[in-house]
């Protein structure tokens, strides 16, 4: 029994080093910003392209290599059991400034749809801890982008 359980505990661990094969900033972006627009259960159309334009323009993708991306994404936050294996991919990849372009994406993202729900506020602001964003940039952050959108007071 505890071998079956060592060797079951094993195979994650082998395919959580495994998942992130490839361009590991890409893929752990792009989980990111796809579990904001699908947090709240529901992934429009308008969020879907705001994700595609944000994710093209960030990596300066074309759209075949965005929508792959975003494929693949998808299939991965379906099957992800937290946030720490994208996180810890960005934390120690990423400068500040980097961190803080993701977290101004999930703001974008979230505010796509015209509201904030709060599940979407809370990811980013576990997303933003767990990237060691400060508070005070994350709250600049989602101002600038409500600005941007017209929406500052």
């Amino acid at each position: 029994m505890l071998k079956t359980l060592t060797e079951f505990f094993n195979t994650i661990n082998n395919d959580d080093r495994t998942e992130l094969d490839g361009d590991h900033v890409r893929t752990a972006t792009a989980v990111l910003l796809f579990h904001a627009i699908a947090i709240d259960g529901v992934a429009d159309d308008t969020e879907r392209a705001r994700i595609h334009a944000l994710l093209r323009d960030h990596f300066d993708l074309g759209d075949a290599e965005v929508a792959k991306l975003l494929h693949d994404a998808e299939e991965r936050e379906k099957n992800a059991v937290d946030l720490y294996r994208f996180t810890s991919v960005l934390r120690d990849r990423l400068s500040l400034d980097e961190k803080r372009e993701v977290i101004s994406m999930m703001w974008r993202l979230a505010y796509a749809d015209g509201e904030l729900a709060a599940l979407e506020d809370n990811l980013i602001w576990r997303t933003a801890e767990l990237l060691a964003v400060p508070a005070r940039d994350r709250m600049e952050l989602k101002k600038l982008v409500l600005n941007e959108m017209g929406q500052g007071s």
